[in-house]
Protein backbone atom coordinates (compact mmCIF):
# COMPACT_ATOMS: atom_id res chain seq x y z
CA UNK A 1 0.00 0.00 0.00
CA UNK A 2 0.83 3.32 -0.53
CA UNK A 3 0.66 6.09 2.27
CA UNK A 4 1.47 9.89 -0.46
CA UNK A 5 -1.61 11.76 -0.07
CA UNK A 6 -2.91 13.46 -3.56
CA UNK A 7 -2.89 16.95 -2.06
CA UNK A 8 -1.97 18.67 0.86
CA UNK A 9 -4.20 20.87 2.86
CA UNK A 10 -3.32 22.68 6.31
CA UNK A 11 -6.46 23.21 8.50
CA UNK A 12 -7.07 22.85 11.55
CA UNK A 13 -7.57 19.42 13.04
CA UNK A 14 -8.69 18.63 16.68
CA UNK A 15 -9.62 15.69 18.12
CA UNK A 16 -7.92 13.94 15.05
CA UNK A 17 -7.37 10.62 14.45
CA UNK A 18 -3.79 9.29 14.62
CA UNK A 19 -2.79 7.63 10.90
CA UNK A 20 -2.45 8.90 7.54
CA UNK A 21 -4.41 8.94 4.43
CA UNK A 22 -3.37 6.07 2.20
CA UNK A 23 -4.83 4.79 -0.87
CA UNK A 24 -4.31 0.91 -2.80
CA UNK A 25 -1.61 0.68 -4.97
CA UNK A 26 -2.62 2.70 -8.22
CA UNK A 27 -5.50 4.55 -7.35
CA UNK A 28 -6.56 8.08 -5.74
CA UNK A 29 -7.68 8.01 -2.85
CA UNK A 30 -11.28 7.04 -2.09
CA UNK A 31 -14.14 9.47 -1.69
CA UNK A 32 -16.85 9.46 0.60
CA UNK A 33 -20.40 8.21 -0.40
CA UNK A 34 -22.73 10.74 1.09
CA UNK A 35 -25.71 11.15 -1.25
CA UNK A 36 -26.72 14.71 -2.59
CA UNK A 37 -29.76 16.07 -1.28
CA UNK A 38 -31.53 15.76 -4.52
CA UNK A 39 -30.73 14.13 -7.97
CA UNK A 40 -32.76 14.54 -10.83
CA UNK A 41 -31.82 11.68 -13.12
CA UNK A 42 -33.11 9.15 -15.56
CA UNK A 43 -33.13 5.11 -15.56
CA UNK A 44 -32.07 3.39 -18.78
CA UNK A 45 -32.97 -0.38 -19.58
CA UNK A 46 -30.34 -2.43 -21.18
CA UNK A 47 -31.73 -5.59 -22.81
CA UNK A 48 -28.93 -8.19 -22.06
CA UNK A 49 -27.37 -9.90 -25.31
CA UNK A 50 -28.27 -13.16 -25.62
CA UNK A 51 -25.67 -15.99 -26.72
CA UNK A 52 -26.33 -18.01 -30.04
CA UNK A 53 -26.64 -22.15 -29.52
CA UNK A 54 -28.39 -24.25 -27.24
CA UNK A 55 -29.27 -23.78 -23.44
CA UNK A 56 -27.80 -25.70 -21.85
CA UNK A 57 -29.75 -28.34 -20.32
CA UNK A 58 -28.46 -29.58 -17.54
CA UNK A 59 -30.39 -29.80 -14.17
CA UNK A 60 -27.66 -29.50 -12.12
CA UNK A 61 -26.70 -26.24 -13.74
CA UNK A 62 -30.37 -25.27 -13.45
CA UNK A 63 -31.10 -26.69 -9.99
CA UNK A 64 -27.67 -24.91 -8.80
CA UNK A 65 -28.40 -21.43 -10.26
CA UNK A 66 -31.95 -21.77 -8.74
CA UNK A 67 -30.33 -22.11 -5.14
CA UNK A 68 -28.21 -18.66 -5.47
CA UNK A 69 -30.91 -16.86 -6.33
CA UNK A 70 -32.75 -18.23 -3.69
CA UNK A 71 -30.42 -17.69 -1.09
CA UNK A 72 -29.95 -14.04 -2.38
CA UNK A 73 -33.66 -13.41 -2.25
CA UNK A 74 -33.95 -14.77 1.11
CA UNK A 75 -30.53 -12.80 2.38
CA UNK A 76 -32.47 -9.58 0.69
CA UNK A 77 -35.92 -10.80 2.48
CA UNK A 78 -33.93 -11.53 6.39
CA UNK A 79 -31.99 -8.22 5.70
CA UNK A 80 -32.90 -5.24 4.19
CA UNK A 81 -35.88 -4.31 6.27
CA UNK A 82 -32.63 -3.56 8.72
CA UNK A 83 -31.44 -1.18 6.61
CA UNK A 84 -33.10 2.63 6.05
CA UNK A 85 -32.69 5.78 4.93
CA UNK A 86 -31.35 8.53 6.11
CA UNK A 87 -31.85 12.14 5.97
CA UNK A 88 -29.81 15.35 7.68
CA UNK A 89 -28.45 18.39 6.44
CA UNK A 90 -29.86 18.33 3.58
CA UNK A 91 -28.35 15.10 2.82
CA UNK A 92 -29.03 11.78 2.58
CA UNK A 93 -27.10 8.20 3.43
CA UNK A 94 -28.39 4.96 5.03
CA UNK A 95 -28.48 3.13 8.38
CA UNK A 96 -27.95 -0.10 10.05
CA UNK A 97 -30.47 -0.97 12.93
CA UNK A 98 -28.23 -1.98 15.73
CA UNK A 99 -30.62 -2.57 18.09
CA UNK A 100 -34.46 -3.26 20.27
CA UNK A 101 -34.29 0.43 21.57
CA UNK A 102 -33.79 2.08 18.19
CA UNK A 103 -30.71 3.14 18.37
CA UNK A 104 -29.18 2.87 14.01
CA UNK A 105 -25.49 3.34 13.41
CA UNK A 106 -24.30 5.04 10.00
CA UNK A 107 -21.68 7.23 9.32
CA UNK A 108 -20.76 10.39 10.46
CA UNK A 109 -20.26 11.88 7.30
CA UNK A 110 -23.37 11.27 6.53
CA UNK A 111 -24.93 13.57 9.78
CA UNK A 112 -22.40 16.22 9.30
CA UNK A 113 -22.52 18.47 11.91
CA UNK A 114 -26.56 17.63 12.66
CA UNK A 115 -27.96 16.82 15.74
CA UNK A 116 -31.17 15.52 14.56
CA UNK A 117 -31.79 13.61 11.54
CA UNK A 118 -35.33 11.66 9.55
CA UNK A 119 -35.34 8.09 9.23
CA UNK A 120 -37.67 6.29 6.53
CA UNK A 121 -37.91 2.79 7.29
CA UNK A 122 -37.35 0.03 4.54
CA UNK A 123 -40.42 -1.38 4.23
CA UNK A 124 -43.17 1.92 3.29
CA UNK A 125 -42.74 5.04 3.81
CA UNK A 126 -43.34 5.96 7.48
CA UNK A 127 -40.94 8.28 8.94
CA UNK A 128 -38.85 8.98 12.23
CA UNK A 129 -37.32 11.57 14.19
CA UNK A 130 -34.02 11.05 15.66
CA UNK A 131 -31.33 11.93 17.52
CA UNK A 132 -27.99 11.72 17.62
CA UNK A 133 -26.31 9.77 20.39
CA UNK A 134 -23.20 10.48 19.84
CA UNK A 135 -20.12 10.30 16.37
CA UNK A 136 -16.79 9.36 16.13
CA UNK A 137 -15.20 10.75 13.14
CA UNK A 138 -12.15 9.12 13.29
CA UNK A 139 -13.99 5.87 12.30
CA UNK A 140 -16.72 7.66 10.40
CA UNK A 141 -19.27 6.07 12.86
CA UNK A 142 -22.27 7.89 14.52
CA UNK A 143 -25.16 6.41 16.41
CA UNK A 144 -28.79 8.23 16.01
CA UNK A 145 -32.14 6.74 18.40
CA UNK A 146 -35.04 7.03 17.04
CA UNK A 147 -37.97 8.79 19.06
CA UNK A 148 -41.21 6.48 18.78
CA UNK A 149 -41.96 3.94 16.41
CA UNK A 150 -38.73 1.22 17.72
CA UNK A 151 -40.96 -1.30 18.06
CA UNK A 152 -41.22 -1.31 14.37
CA UNK A 153 -37.86 -1.31 13.43
CA UNK A 154 -35.86 -5.04 12.77
CA UNK A 155 -32.42 -4.89 14.66
CA UNK A 156 -29.68 -6.42 12.59
CA UNK A 157 -27.13 -9.32 13.65
CA UNK A 158 -23.73 -8.26 12.90
CA UNK A 159 -21.60 -10.97 12.09
CA UNK A 160 -17.28 -11.33 13.64
CA UNK A 161 -14.86 -9.28 10.71
CA UNK A 162 -12.10 -11.51 11.59
CA UNK A 163 -13.67 -14.29 9.87
CA UNK A 164 -13.89 -12.58 6.53
CA UNK A 165 -12.16 -14.42 3.62
CA UNK A 166 -11.45 -12.70 0.20
CA UNK A 167 -13.70 -13.86 -2.69
CA UNK A 168 -16.44 -14.43 -0.23
CA UNK A 169 -20.25 -13.19 -1.57
CA UNK A 170 -21.50 -10.12 -0.50
CA UNK A 171 -24.47 -7.99 -0.95
CA UNK A 172 -24.49 -4.33 -0.75
CA UNK A 173 -27.82 -2.98 0.83
CA UNK A 174 -28.07 1.12 1.30
CA UNK A 175 -30.34 4.14 -0.71
CA UNK A 176 -27.30 5.01 -3.85
CA UNK A 177 -28.44 8.48 -5.30
CA UNK A 178 -32.03 8.13 -4.31
CA UNK A 179 -33.21 4.52 -4.96
CA UNK A 180 -34.03 3.52 -2.12
CA UNK A 181 -33.61 -0.10 -1.03
CA UNK A 182 -31.03 -1.11 -3.33
CA UNK A 183 -28.98 -4.33 -3.36
CA UNK A 184 -26.12 -4.60 -5.52
CA UNK A 185 -24.02 -8.08 -5.03
CA UNK A 186 -19.89 -8.97 -5.60
CA UNK A 187 -17.02 -10.23 -3.44
CA UNK A 188 -14.80 -9.34 -1.07
CA UNK A 189 -12.10 -8.29 -2.84
CA UNK A 190 -9.58 -7.19 -0.05
CA UNK A 191 -9.32 -6.92 3.63
CA UNK A 192 -6.68 -5.16 5.96
CA UNK A 193 -6.83 -2.20 3.97
CA UNK A 194 -6.10 1.57 5.19
CA UNK A 195 -7.70 4.51 3.79
CA UNK A 196 -8.36 7.91 4.26
CA UNK A 197 -11.46 9.74 2.95
CA UNK A 198 -9.40 12.70 2.27
CA UNK A 199 -12.04 15.73 1.36
CA UNK A 200 -10.83 17.38 4.54
CA UNK A 201 -11.74 14.32 6.59
CA UNK A 202 -10.24 13.18 9.78
CA UNK A 203 -11.13 9.70 9.02
CA UNK A 204 -8.67 7.14 8.49
CA UNK A 205 -10.61 3.39 8.28
CA UNK A 206 -8.35 0.44 9.31
CA UNK A 207 -8.90 -2.94 8.34
CA UNK A 208 -10.97 -1.92 5.98
CA UNK A 209 -13.07 -4.27 4.19
CA UNK A 210 -12.80 -4.13 0.13
CA UNK A 211 -15.08 -5.18 -2.02
CA UNK A 212 -16.65 -5.25 -5.75
CA UNK A 213 -20.27 -4.86 -4.74
CA UNK A 214 -20.81 -1.44 -6.60
CA UNK A 215 -20.92 1.34 -3.93
CA UNK A 216 -22.35 4.80 -5.00
CA UNK A 217 -23.67 8.21 -3.01
CA UNK A 218 -26.24 7.37 -0.41
CA UNK A 219 -24.80 3.54 0.36
CA UNK A 220 -22.83 5.35 3.09
CA UNK A 221 -23.97 4.06 6.67
CA UNK A 222 -25.86 0.90 4.68
CA UNK A 223 -25.07 -2.59 4.79
CA UNK A 224 -22.47 -5.38 3.27
CA UNK A 225 -24.20 -8.45 4.10
CA UNK A 226 -22.67 -12.07 3.70
CA UNK A 227 -24.99 -15.32 2.65
CA UNK A 228 -25.56 -15.83 6.24
CA UNK A 229 -27.85 -12.94 6.60
CA UNK A 230 -25.34 -11.25 8.90
CA UNK A 231 -23.61 -7.63 8.60
CA UNK A 232 -19.72 -7.68 7.96
CA UNK A 233 -19.33 -3.87 7.39
CA UNK A 234 -21.02 -0.75 6.71
CA UNK A 235 -19.92 0.68 3.50
CA UNK A 236 -18.43 4.14 3.73
CA UNK A 237 -15.80 4.58 0.68
CA UNK A 238 -15.46 4.19 -3.00
CA UNK A 239 -12.01 4.71 -5.42
CA UNK A 240 -11.69 7.56 -7.53
CA UNK A 241 -10.10 7.55 -10.53
CA UNK A 242 -6.45 8.55 -10.55
CA UNK A 243 -6.73 12.36 -11.57
CA UNK A 244 -10.29 11.93 -12.63
CA UNK A 245 -13.52 13.41 -11.25
CA UNK A 246 -15.20 9.52 -11.35
CA UNK A 247 -15.25 6.54 -8.98
CA UNK A 248 -13.18 3.68 -10.23
CA UNK A 249 -15.41 0.45 -10.47
CA UNK A 250 -15.76 -2.15 -8.49
CA UNK A 251 -13.53 -0.80 -5.45
CA UNK A 252 -15.72 0.17 -2.67
CA UNK A 253 -14.76 0.08 1.26
CA UNK A 254 -16.31 -0.82 4.56
CA UNK A 255 -15.84 -0.59 7.80
CA UNK A 256 -15.47 -3.69 9.43
CA UNK A 257 -18.26 -4.89 11.83
CA UNK A 258 -15.98 -5.48 14.73
CA UNK A 259 -14.67 -2.25 14.47
CA UNK A 260 -18.59 -1.03 14.44
CA UNK A 261 -19.71 -2.91 17.31
CA UNK A 262 -16.94 -1.50 19.11
CA UNK A 263 -17.47 1.97 18.82
CA UNK A 264 -21.24 1.91 18.17
CA UNK A 265 -21.38 0.42 21.97
CA UNK A 266 -19.35 3.00 23.46
CA UNK A 267 -21.59 5.64 21.64
CA UNK A 268 -24.25 4.06 22.93
CA UNK A 269 -23.28 3.61 26.61
CA UNK A 270 -21.37 6.91 27.32
CA UNK A 271 -22.37 9.00 24.19
CA UNK A 272 -18.69 9.56 23.51
CA UNK A 273 -15.20 7.02 22.73
CA UNK A 274 -12.97 6.05 25.30
CA UNK A 275 -11.42 3.34 23.85
CA UNK A 276 -11.05 2.82 20.42
CA UNK A 277 -7.69 0.73 20.37
CA UNK A 278 -6.08 3.21 17.92
CA UNK A 279 -2.82 5.05 19.19
CA UNK A 280 -2.87 8.27 19.99
CA UNK A 281 0.09 10.48 21.06
CA UNK A 282 -2.27 13.10 22.58
CA UNK A 283 -1.71 16.28 20.13
CA UNK A 284 -3.73 18.26 17.90
CA UNK A 285 -2.39 19.95 15.04
CA UNK A 286 -2.20 20.62 11.24
CA UNK A 287 -0.23 19.95 8.36
CA UNK A 288 3.08 22.95 8.71
CA UNK A 289 3.63 24.01 5.07
CA UNK A 290 6.60 26.32 3.76
CA UNK A 291 6.84 29.27 1.28
CA UNK A 292 5.79 26.89 -2.16
CA UNK A 293 3.12 25.49 -0.06
CA UNK A 294 4.89 21.80 0.73
CA UNK A 295 4.18 19.88 3.88
CA UNK A 296 7.03 20.45 6.23
CA UNK A 297 5.75 18.75 8.98
CA UNK A 298 2.83 18.43 11.90
CA UNK A 299 2.52 22.35 13.48
CA UNK A 300 1.18 21.28 17.19
CA UNK A 301 -1.97 23.37 18.46
CA UNK A 302 -2.05 21.83 21.81
CA UNK A 303 -0.31 18.68 23.85
CA UNK A 304 -2.62 16.38 26.15
CA UNK A 305 -0.62 15.77 29.65
CA UNK A 306 0.99 12.89 29.83
CA UNK A 307 -0.05 11.72 26.43
CA UNK A 308 3.19 10.28 24.15
CA UNK A 309 4.01 13.61 22.87
CA UNK A 310 4.13 15.47 26.46
CA UNK A 311 6.28 12.41 27.50
CA UNK A 312 8.75 12.88 24.93
CA UNK A 313 9.20 16.72 25.49
CA UNK A 314 6.87 18.06 22.62
CA UNK A 315 5.03 21.64 23.55
CA UNK A 316 2.29 23.61 21.52
CA UNK A 317 3.94 25.64 18.43
CA UNK A 318 6.33 22.92 17.99
CA UNK A 319 6.84 20.83 14.68
CA UNK A 320 6.45 17.11 14.59
CA UNK A 321 8.66 15.80 11.63
CA UNK A 322 8.80 11.90 12.43
CA UNK A 323 7.93 8.82 14.42
CA UNK A 324 10.04 6.28 14.74
CA UNK A 325 12.72 7.72 12.13
CA UNK A 326 10.11 7.82 9.96
CA UNK A 327 10.57 11.45 8.06
CA UNK A 328 6.51 12.94 8.30
CA UNK A 329 5.35 15.80 6.53
CA UNK A 330 1.96 15.97 6.76
CA UNK A 331 -0.82 15.57 8.73
CA UNK A 332 -2.14 12.72 6.82
CA UNK A 333 1.66 10.90 6.91
CA UNK A 334 1.46 11.06 10.69
CA UNK A 335 -1.62 9.06 10.86
CA UNK A 336 -1.20 6.53 8.76
CA UNK A 337 2.28 6.05 10.73
CA UNK A 338 0.18 5.63 14.03
CA UNK A 339 -2.14 3.84 12.48
CA UNK A 340 0.46 1.18 12.14
CA UNK A 341 1.10 1.30 15.97
CA UNK A 342 -0.83 -0.10 18.96
CA UNK A 343 -2.03 1.61 22.36
CA UNK A 344 0.59 0.84 24.97
CA UNK A 345 3.79 0.60 22.52
CA UNK A 346 6.53 2.92 22.71
CA UNK A 347 7.43 5.36 20.28
CA UNK A 348 10.20 7.82 19.43
CA UNK A 349 8.48 11.41 17.98
CA UNK A 350 11.03 13.72 16.52
CA UNK A 351 9.87 17.81 16.43
CA UNK A 352 11.79 20.74 15.76
CA UNK A 353 11.34 24.21 18.03
CA UNK A 354 11.86 27.50 17.22
CA UNK A 355 12.04 27.09 13.56
CA UNK A 356 15.18 25.13 14.32
CA UNK A 357 16.28 22.67 11.28
CA UNK A 358 17.86 20.33 14.04
CA UNK A 359 14.91 17.92 15.27
CA UNK A 360 14.71 17.30 18.90
CA UNK A 361 14.01 13.54 19.72
CA UNK A 362 11.99 12.00 22.69
CA UNK A 363 10.00 8.46 23.50
CA UNK A 364 6.70 8.32 24.93
CA UNK A 365 4.33 5.65 25.70
CA UNK A 366 0.95 5.75 23.09
CA UNK A 367 -1.82 6.08 24.29
CA UNK A 368 -5.84 4.92 23.11
CA UNK A 369 -7.59 7.37 20.94
CA UNK A 370 -10.80 8.47 21.94
CA UNK A 371 -13.40 10.77 21.54
CA UNK A 372 -11.42 13.73 23.14
CA UNK A 373 -7.98 13.10 22.16
CA UNK A 374 -5.59 12.66 19.39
Amino acid sequence: MTSSPSRVRKSRQSGLPEGSASSPRGIAPPVRMAALAALAFAVAGVLAACSSGTPSSSSGSNGSASEAQSQYESVVDNVLPSVVQISANNSTGSGVVYDSNGDIVTNAHVLGTATTATVRESVGDKQMNATVVGTFPPDDLAVIRVQGGASGLKPAAFANSNNVQVGQIVLAMGNPLGLTDSVTQGIVSGTGRTVGEGSGSNALITAAIQTSAAINPGNSGGALVNLNDQIIGIPTLAAQLPGQAGLAPGIGFAIPSDTVRNIAGQLIKDGRVTKSDRASIGITGETSTNGSGQGVGVGVISVTSGGAAAQAGVKPGNVIVGLNNEKITTLEQLQFALAQLSPGSRATIHYTVDNSTTPRSGTGTLGNLSSSTG
